[in-house]
């Protein structure tokens, strides 16, 4: 688990888009809305408060991986029964869960796309 004594409190936003969505989306089309995510990327880099950030490819060049009584088993992609995709993130430094929350508010991405915001921490914690 990555040490964050140096930054106050780390948010993952998770760029959620329908499948379907992503499939039909023209490669013009794609190309604008990348652009305005990587305008949005350096504006939080400017801020001082982008962690990290990164797109993902489509799911169907994904694979889903599960290990259940010793037994490996890998799913290749495009995962049909899936009706949403991760399409990529950013995880932020902010001083406040509302901060997070706004930041999440001014991503393009939240036009055509769900934001999830979770804040970083141990898994086993309310």
């Amino acid at each position: 688990m990555p040490d964050h004594t140096e930054i106050g409190m780390p948010y993952l936003l998770l760029v959620q888009e329908k499948s379907e969505a992503r499939r039909a989306r023209s490669t013009e089309n794609g190309r604008i809305a990348m652009d305005s995510m990587l305008a949005f990327a350096e504006g939080l880099r400017s801020r001082g408060i982008l962690i990290a950030s990164d797109s993902l490819k489509s799911d169907a060049s994904g694979v889903r991986v599960e290990i259940r009584d010793g037994r490996r088993s890998l799913l290749d992609g495009p995962f049909t029964e899936s009706k949403e995709i991760v399409g990529g993130f950013f995880l932020i430094d902010c001083d406040s869960r509302e901060q997070a929350l706004a930041i999440a508010c001014e991503c393009p991405a939240a036009a055509w796309a769900t934001i999830e915001v979770r804040q970083s921490g141990p898994c086993y914690e309310d």
